[in-house]
């Protein structure tokens, strides 16, 4: 399957930082105020929301943005379809309430159903599919001026069940003109499976869920009709979230569903939920027993520190190895070490790389290993003296590989040299408290990190940046493409998704160590060609700079131009918009802009979406009480 693999040509290890570009707030934001006004309050009923449906509703972007077109469109609180036009000079926005959905009803059942957030896409600058979140789903013809016509009424029920169920609310994702003939739309609903299963899930105690993607198919031309008609199922799949996004690639005539799960086909089972091992379960202590000794972490199995024409790296070895145990062969773009010694310490791997690509070339005719036994201490050191093949060019990490999944561990920089004398005593320490069981934790090799993150870094707050997606491919059928196992792809962590309205295909920003990598799917030479990934820009310290942003609601990327993270806004001062420019390849530093988007009255940040002009880019943002533009942006 796809992988995303970083192409080292493209990051930027000498990167220190970005530089703040002003860009006026007063000629580049305008506000209006909204006379029809959406609403972010959720109609979920009286039992709770997973984890999963919360996560998704803060995430869900309540405008919708036409490609390559000045239109947008979203749901007010009166369940009104306002449309939303800035196709005009003046750059002006006209409002006009084109469709009026119907009130919800709560109606009495057996199982509490939420209801979806309502939602809606465009075909086309003309035709847009909007979701009731009740299960109706209208198709409106929208002309250039007046209320829209109805094209279609549909309405999703889950038969399979209980026939003659109710509607299943949903969510629509997107939309894909196979055809002249045919269109397809991806639909969202949470499932909740036969009654008395749904109704011992309303406890706050045994609370899980999953969710459904359903394939809907709708003939074209649309043939008018105002009662509500079944809709044609595809195909569905089931997993354990809500998609992130979901993308039809007509080259493989395949659709993508990226998510935290894979979604696999209906009969297959669930897999198995994590059920703690007799060993794994925490003991009650008995009166004056002391049950809280940690075992000590392992250290690193190596340290490394580097100049701007060398690397240093140091092995801890049993001081008690001969020097004929030590095989070190260098290559200019691989390492091999292999040691062999009958005096090994348990729970201390030797270490042993057998032509280990490294993160760059090296000279291997002035490159050189040293042993120093140090017959007082128990452990001695093997360093390796690595001259650089491209001077002033630092080093993410030793190896290539490290930090990727299946890769090696990734073991930060030791950048004060004179700590590597701690090495023999952080591994003296950690035997001894393995044997002692003291509690050592703490220990490691070297506390240096890279120097744009040196004194900020928190790796809690690190590792929750982005979020991880496993990608399901499926077939324009439902099945399963011939190239695809079924399983999805291995899982990576996404930080950004293209900004609605920025155009068609499938890229994403992924997480790597503390840049984002933006990665574009290849288009397709033949139907069955496998899906490849081309890391086309590198948005350099952005997992890094993106941790900070505490009241991040959206982040998004417009191809490799800029990377935006969008606040949520709903305190009294308002939100921002942060600008993250791409950067070229040496840059040392890159440029980064902020905007205000709530002034303080706008209310909480609901969606966002762009479209592109002679000018630039306009940014359109839909807060509670304001539409926010901004022009000309990047």
């Amino acid at each position: 399957m796809s992988s995303f693999t970083p192409n080292h040509a493209l990051l930027n290890p000498k990167f220190e930082g970005y530089k703040l570009e002003v860009i006026s707030q007063e000629d580049a934001v305008t506000r209006f105020g909204l006379e029809y006004r959406p609403t972010q309050v959720a109609n979920s009923g009286r039992s709770p929301l997973s984890f999963k449906e919360v996560q998704s509703r803060i995430t869900h972007n309540h405008l919708a943005m036409a490609n390559d077109n000045g239109r947008c469109l979203y749901i007010d609180s009166e369940h009104r379809v306002i449309l939303v036009d800035l196709t005009n000079d003046s750059h002006r926005p006209s409002f006009t309430v084109v469709y009026e959905l119907p009130a919800p009803i709560n109606a009495p059942a057996a199982v509490q159903v939420h209801r979806e957030y309502p939602s809606a896409v465009f075909l086309d600058a003309s035709t847009a599919f909007v979701a009731d979140g009740q299960g109706a789903l209208y198709i409106l013809g929208l002309p250039a001026e007046g209320v829209a016509t109805t094209l279609g009424c549909f309405e999703l029920s889950d038969n399979t069940q209980t026939p003659h169920s109710a509607p299943t609310p949903f969510r629509i994702h997107s939309v894909a003109k196979l055809s002249d003939s045919a269109a397809i739309a991806l639909l969202s609903s949470r499932f909740y499976g036969d009654p008395e299963a749904a109704a011992r899930t309303q406890s706050m105690a045994n609370h899980t869920s999953e969710f459904d993607v359903w394939a809907a198919r709708f003939s074209l031309p649309f043939s008018s009709q105002n009662d509500l008609a079944p809709i044609d199922i595809l195909w569905r799949r089931r997993g354990q979230d809500v998609p992130i996004f979901t993308e039809y690639d007509n080259s493989r005539k395949c659709y993508l569903l990226a998510g935290s799960s894979v979604y696999r086909e209906l009969n297959q089972s669930a897999p198995p939920s994590y059920e703690p091992s007799p060993d794994e379960m925490a003991p009650i202590p008995r009166l004056d027993e002391k049950l809280d000794v940690e075992t000590p972490p392992r250290p690193p199995q190596y340290s490394w520190t580097q100049t701007s024409d060398s690397v240093t790296l140091a092995f801890p070895l049993p001081a008690t190895t001969p020097t004929s145990s030590i095989k070190v062969t260098l290559s200019q773009k691989t390492l091999t070490v292999h040691v062999q010694t009958t005096s090994h310490v348990e729970d201390v791997p030797l270490p042993r790389y057998s032509a280990q690509q490294l993160w760059d070339g090296i000279q291997t005719s002035t490159s050189f290993w040293t042993w120093d036994r140090e017959g007082e201490h128990s452990f001695g050191l093997l360093t390796l003296h690595l001259d650089k093949q491209r001077e002033d060019t630092r080093w993410m990490h030793v190896f290539a590989s490290a930090g990727t999944p299946g890769g090696e561990e990734e073991v930060p920089e030791t950048l004060d040299p004179s700590e590597l004398y701690l090495i023999r005593e952080s591994l003296e320490k950690y035997t001894a408290a393995l044997q002692s069981g003291e509690d050592m934790s703490g220990l490691g090799l070297g506390r240096g990190v890279p120097a744009l993150a040196q004194g900020e870094m928190d790796e809690e707050v690190d590792s929750s940046v982005g979020r991880v997606a496993f990608l399901t491919w499926v077939g324009e059928d439902g099945g399963i493409p011939v190239w695809s196992s079924g399983f999805g792809d291995s899982g990576c962590n996404i930080l950004s998704i293209n900004l609605p309205g920025s155009g068609p295909g499938a890229s994403m920003i992924v997480k790597n160590g503390i840049d984002g990598t933006l990665f574009a799917l290849d288009e397709a030479d033949t139907v069955g060609s496998l899906p490849t990934w081309t890391h086309s820009a590198t948005f350099s310290a952005l997992a890094f700079v993106l941790a900070s942003k505490r009241d991040t609601r959206f982040t998004y990327h417009v191809s490799s131009k800029a990377a935006l993270a969008f606040e949520n806004g709903s305190r009294d001062r308002g939100g921002n918009v942060y600008i993250y420019r791409g950067g070229r390849p040496g840059q040392i530093w890159a440029n980064q802009s902020v905007l205000k988007v709530g002034d303080g009255s706008a209310g909480s940040l609901l969606g966002v979406g762009t479209f592109k002009t002679a000018q630039g880019h306009t940014i359109v943002c839909l807060c509670e009480n304001e539409l926010v533009v901004m022009h000309n942006i990047f």
